[in-house]
């Protein structure tokens, strides 16, 4: 038996608007390209870069160049638009959908260059 909750639906609305879906899929992956996130939502790659840049000028992301990449910062206390969610941070919903936000990681400390003689706190290994 179908309910109107399984059936065959009539229209085609849903409950995340595409610009949560994106950013939805950039929490969860801060590294994500447009083109894989188009295809998860289903959106074009022109659209996914028209909605990221909304997201960026209303400061709910940042975006930094990591190589030929970029990187995505979700904003931590970005807080919803609509004047009825306007009091509470967008971080719980995609915490609840995504995981809790990445933050990112502080860069590695440089490797420190040796003359090539092992230190000799550290275990030797024979081939």
């Amino acid at each position: 038996m179908e309910s109107e909750h399984t059936g065959h639906r009539r229209n085609g609305w849903t409950f995340l608007t595409n610009h949560a879906r994106v950013l939805i899929a950039i929490a969860r992956d801060p590294g994500i390209r447009l083109r894989d996130i188009a295809v998860d939502c289903g959106l074009t790659e022109r659209t996914v870069q028209a909605i990221v840049t909304d997201l960026q000028a209303d400061g709910y992301l940042s975006r930094t160049r990591d190589g030929r990449r970029n990187r995505y910062v979700v904003a931590p206390g970005a807080r919803f638009r609509h004047p009825a969610e306007a009091g509470h941070e967008i971080a719980g919903l995609l915490a609840y959908l995504a995981g809790p936000l990445s933050t990112p990681a502080p860069a590695a400390p440089p490797a420190e260059v040796t003359n090539g003689t092992p230190d000799h706190d550290e275990p030797r290994t024979t081939v």
